[in-house]
């Protein structure tokens, strides 16, 4: 249904069709501001679901559970942003890391291949990360 607040003949530029009492203007901040919002809760959830330089991630494998320490990095020099988006992207469980990959210089064979840190196509470096459960 369409509503009409002008007299026949007559134009109301600013006024909504389908919102009466409110002018475009009032619709287009509104939105504005709700897409503020929107973005700003964006910012924030992201950067609150991101690994802290305290925090420990640990995979189990078989040949020796890996532990990534934030802190032995950052304690290093490093910051979050060197390696994220760059080298791995902001999203828990998505990289699908092999010793093959991080030998050809992938994921953290980006900086641990022997110029930077450790290399890990190293055999005498294997226990750096893999650690067997006792």
């Amino acid at each position: 249904m369409q509503i009409n607040l002008s007299s026949p003949g007559q134009s109301n530029p600013g006024q909504s069709s389908d919102c009466p009492g409110r002018d475009e203007t009032g619709k287009k901040s509104s939105i504005a501001i709700a897409l503020v919002v929107l973005a700003l809760m964006a910012v924030f959830s992201v950067n609150a679901l991101a690994i802290q330089p305290c925090v420990k991630l640990k995979w189990l494998l078989p040949n020796g559970d890996v532990t990534f320490d934030g802190k032995t990095h950052t304690d290093s020099g490093l910051k979050c942003t060197d390696c994220h988006d760059k080298i791995f992207n902001m999203h828990y469980g998505d990289a699908k890391m092999t010793m093959k990959a991080l030998n050809e210089g992938k994921f953290c064979g980006q900086c641990h291949n022997g110029e930077k840190a450790f290399k890990t196509s190293d055999g005498r470096n294997c226990k750096r990360c893999h650690v067997k459960s006792t």
